[in-house]
């Protein structure tokens, strides 16, 4: 199993090519719309696991503290 995540790793990078591919991602521009799409991209990825952490958070404080 080990084997075959080191298979889809890959090799380690030289420093030359770890320096060629921040280069690349330094130069990468956004183009209009692509700033409020991560925005949104993001609510809907961590929105839900918040509100049900805290869901889960106010239900244990209710059941030791509210019930009595």
């Amino acid at each position: 199993m080990l084997q075959r995540f080191r298979e889809i790793l890959g090799k380690r990078k030289t420093k030359e090519q770890l320096d060629e591919h921040y280069k690349k991602m330094e130069e990468l521009e956004l183009e209009k719309g692509d700033f409020p799409a991560m925005v949104i991209a993001a609510l809907i990825t961590f929105l839900p696991v918040v509100l049900i952490a805290m869901a889960v958070i106010f239900g244990l404080v209710w059941l030791i503290f509210g019930r009595g």
